[in-house]
């Protein structure tokens, strides 16, 4: 247990809302309150800046698994973010204004409270582009809204994904196959929608035997899941019916774990979920990682456990 008792606030969507067997928020939680730690929960849009203090109104809380009442929240009350030791950025993307605006507030407390991942590095690592610093990992990939660039993309290999850069959970994510003759129509949907680039990457077939989340704490693997597309889908994402099974890490992917760790590590992302399918890394997730409970449930350790032990360590 640690030697001290440290005051931690999530920063988060609705915590009563979470599914307690899925979220890593309320596991994190949990296993915090274990060990002994005092908890504070807000919103993000609880989130300002007054007088030169980040602050935020949100409630003291603690948990049970109990489906359903798993949560007391106290009184509202705004406190000094500066206060604390620990503050947790585990609200869901969309990766917007709204969540870039929260990684600057944050920074102005970081590290003299600890912010979880480090929100500077958040900001300037978004999931779909730190994988552009190791070209060698990854499958061919194209970031553009310039439809002529993205057609040639799909002229040189056929097969390929389209999704929206700064999506989540497999919302938006089409498979355009080398017949198929959609790509100027969801350009014009996506385009019609906001001002963002889109990513594109070569299909891989390997998807059909799972896509894995591996878990990074500190910039060391402690474990993954594979997750399995459901029959006639191409995204396994468990929000779209992804089944996640037990699975190890071959030596490929601990050496793309080996590639990246340092970058993590250095740039403090301590909590960290990576994608792999086949032999290449398709996304590095940072803003926030999900797979807790699944890996825990198969594999039988402790990651909550191991990811507070990392933060105790720095505090």
């Amino acid at each position: 247990m640690p030697a001290k008792s440290l005051k931690v606030a999530f920063q988060m969507d609705p915590i009563a809302q979470v599914d307690i067997n899925a979220d890593s928020s309320f596991r994190l939680a949990e296993e915090a309150q274990a060990r002994g730690h005092r908890l504070f929960y807000y919103a993000p849009d609880q989130l300002a800046y007054e007088a030169g203090n980040i602050t935020a109104r949100g409630h003291d809380f603690t948990v049970r698994r109990v489906q359903g009442d798993h949560v007391d929240l106290g009184p509202q009350r705004a406190v000094d973010l500066e206060d604390f030791d620990v503050v947790w950025l585990r609200q869901d993307p969309p990766f917007d204004m709204s969540y870039i605006t929260t990684t600057h507030l944050l920074d102005r407390i970081h590290p003299r409270t600890l912010v979880v991942n480090d929100p500077f590095w958040v900001r300037n690592y978004p999931e779909k582009l730190l994988v552009l610093d190791f070209p060698e990992l990854t499958p061919p990939t194209t970031i553009a809204r310039d439809l002529e660039t993205l057609k040639a993309f799909k002229a040189q290999h056929g097969d390929m994904i389209l999704k929206p850069l700064y999506g989540n959970g497999g919302a938006g994510v089409f498979r355009l196959g080398p017949d198929d003759r959609n790509l100027a129509s969801l350009h014009e949907l996506f385009t019609g929608i906001n001002r963002e680039p889109l990513i594109a990457q070569k299909f891989l077939p390997d998807v059909s035997q799972g896509d894995k989340r591996i878990i990074l704490v500190d910039g060391a693997p402690v474990g993954a899941i594979n997750r399995v597309p459901a029959a006639g889908e191409t995204r396994s994402n468990m929000h779209v019916g992804g089944k996640p099974e037990k699975v190890g890490l071959t030596q490929r992917e601990h050496d793309i774990c080996e590639a990246i760790g340092p970058t993590l590590r250095e740039h403090g992302q301590i909590f960290v979920g990576i994608d792999v399918i086949g032999d290449y890394l398709t996304e590095i997730n940072v803003t926030s990682p999900t797979g807790i409970q699944e890996l825990e449930r198969f594999d039988g350790i402790n990651v909550a456990e191991k990811i507070w032990q990392a933060i105790e360590a720095k505090r």
